[in-house]
């Protein structure tokens, strides 16, 4: 029998934070954009604080967002007639493709508190239809674990399915242990992934290194391997994290401003096709 993959911590870092002021409040940066080769197939991490009028009416093409609630109504609509509100522990995913167009708004006064991940498209898939999924937070399957739970969003993991579909397949799960808990995570060796912790602190991987509310971390893996891998983890508080993997695309891309491409020439014929409609009328709330 093969021994398992066990991970440990690549690199950690603790988020800072720019205050943006009224309406886009704070926001920091648990996948920096300018590291976006170390993260493939993930392009960034936001975290973002924001009021109503922050991301209203806007584009996107050649990639897919998972956006996480964590506190606050997140409204969505786009300009396909699509319409919803997210509460805290809700998902949103989204495959831009050809030409997304949509707004992501605070409800009324909320101050909302969100994570979103950008997560890249191969060259294949850069022209697919735009499409939306909401994973609520009660259909997201929850595994009992000696000493915590884990919720299951996406991927295979723990004999349960989670029900968020992206192009690209990933696992996304949200972990919570008590004080003292040892729990070892599954997941396969050639994803690359890393993790963020919400809440308390927790040691991680064979070396144990501590990380508190507001780290992140990217973990080792081994992209030949098509087996299960485990990354140890021990709360030394009441903890809570999130935890993302996905097999690295291995190709060359340009990311500037909303778009996603293969070349600076398909941004700017993005960027073309915007402005000369393509991506058809604004996202707008019907009153």
């Amino acid at each position: 029998m093969t021994e398992r993959f066990e991970r440990d911590i690549k690199e950690h870092w603790r988020v800072t934070y720019n205050q943006n002021g009224y309406p886009h409040v704070q926001q920091g940066w648990v996948l920096p954009p300018e590291r976006k080769e170390e993260f493939d197939p993930f392009i960034l991490m936001a975290e973002d604080w924001f009021k109503r009028g922050t991301f209203s009416d806007h584009p996107h093409r050649g990639f897919q967002t998972i956006t996480y609630v964590i506190d606050g109504r997140l409204e969505h609509i786009d300009n396909h007639g699509g319409h919803s509100i997210l509460d805290a522990g809700d998902v949103q995913y989204m495959n831009a493709g050809w030409a997304a167009r949509h707004a992501e708004e605070a409800v009324d006064d909320d101050l909302i508190h969100t994570l979103q991940l950008w997560l890249n498209l191969p060259k294949s898939l850069k022209k697919t239809k735009t499409s939306y999924q909401n994973i609520y937070i009660e259909d997201a399957p929850v595994v009992p674990i000696d000493g915590g739970q884990v919720r299951v969003y996406s991927g295979d993991l723990l004999g349960v399915r989670g029900p968020l579909d992206s192009l690209v397949p990933i696992t996304m799960s949200e972990i919570s242990l008590k004080q003292g808990a040892t729990y070892e995570h599954a997941f396969p060796t050639n994803h690359n992934s890393f993790l963020y912790v919400l809440a308390g602190s927790v040691e991680v991987g064979t070396s144990g290194v501590q990380l508190e509310k507001t780290d992140a971390a990217t973990l080792t893996f081994d992209e030949t391997a098509d087996t299960l891998s485990s990354i140890r983890l021990h709360a030394t508080s009441r903890t809570r994290l999130l935890l993302y993997s996905g097999k690295p695309l291995r190709e060359d891309y340009v990311a500037h401003g909303p778009f996603v491409m293969n070349s600076e020439e398909e941004i700017r014929q993005a960027f073309r096709d915007y402005h000369a409609g393509v991506f058809g009328p604004p996202a707008e709330r019907n009153e």
